[in-house]
């Protein structure tokens, strides 16, 4: 087995992750606050990745710290929102909108820097919205859920979120930039539920299991996978791969829940997955292995 095909595997394991995280995460906030869950899940992914990578956070600077809280708190805003939706909202519909977000980066950067979007992007809109509207309005506009505009304004919020993080990330030491993203989204929702739920100490071993696996795997996990495996395969291959977790979201929670999509909504999920793919892909250079991008070795 090559390193790329490792590699390959690594990030779909990291996608299957992300993809179970939205039931683990409804399953959750059914049995505690939503800023209370929120806010536990990320300070221990917090504690877990700053003790593996202890060598970076002891050498933190001011930029990491400054950068890091400013972006973190972009972060908190955007899971705030489509955590607050789960309550409201179906897990594959949440998924599939939460994914939209990888359409509206390039929209978000041309309007930003003012330069004009080229046809493969617009083609990627135009498919994504209108399978967006599929997904969500159903039997018209009175059926809107209000769990998917909570939902769709997180997916804004994450398309900033990316478009800042590389911004700023060549400006900083990316590692220990990240870790405070994850620490400040835990600090945040600490608060946050302070002041407006009744937070509680689960005692559900369900609950336990669900959060454990969204702090270790889906968090701390996932962040540690992704950086060592993108050395060793294509930006082509690690777009294909992440596309799929809405796919495997829906697929989990029709597994463990029983959740479909109407007919109309699936075929709209279609649209949002083929836009994101028109989108990220680069089909002069697609599946070519000189494309592979070296990143440094992670000192951990």
């Amino acid at each position: 087995m090559t390193k790329q095909v490792k590699a390959d595997a690594a990030l779909l394991f990291v996608t299957v992750g992300w993809g179970t995280s939205f039931w683990l995460t409804k399953n959750s906030i059914s049995e505690m606050p939503t800023y209370n869950f929120l806010a536990i899940r990320f300070i221990i992914a917090f504690m877990i990745s700053s003790l593996i990578f202890m060598k970076h956070m002891v050498k933190i600077g001011k930029k990491e710290l400054k950068y890091g809280t400013m972006i973190g708190a972009l972060l908190y805003s955007s899971f705030a929102f489509q955590t607050v939706g789960l309550n409201y909202t179906t897990v594959s519909k949440s998924a599939f909108i939460t994914g939209f977000s990888v359409v509206l980066v390039p929209v978000f950067s041309a309007i930003m820097t003012k330069t004009r979007l080229n046809s493969k992007i617009c083609i990627s809109v135009t498919l994504a919205l209108v399978g967006l509207a599929m997904l969500t309005l159903n039997q018209g506009i009175a059926d809107i859920n209000i769990g998917d505009i909570y939902t769709l304004i997180s997916a804004v919020l994450y398309a900033f979120y990316i478009i800042f993080v590389g911004k700023y990330t060549a400006k900083v030491e990316s590692i220990s930039f990240a870790i405070i993203q994850i620490g400040i989204v835990g600090l945040l929702s600490m608060v946050t539920s302070l002041f407006i739920e009744k937070p509680i100490i689960p005692t559900s071993y369900n609950i336990w299991g669900s959060i454990i696996m969204l702090s270790v795997v889906c968090t701390a996990g996932a962040f540690i996978i992704q950086n060592v495996a993108q050395k060793y395969t294509t930006a082509t291959h690690t777009a294909l791969i992440y596309t799929a977790e809405p796919v495997f979201a829906a697929i989990f929670a029709y597994i463990v829940s029983g959740e479909t999509l109407s007919l109309i909504g699936f075929f709209g999920a279609v649209l949002i997955l083929l836009g994101t793919l028109i989108s990220e892909i680069d089909f002069k250079i697609a599946f070519s292995k000189n494309s592979i991008k070296e990143m440094p070795e992670i000192d951990v």
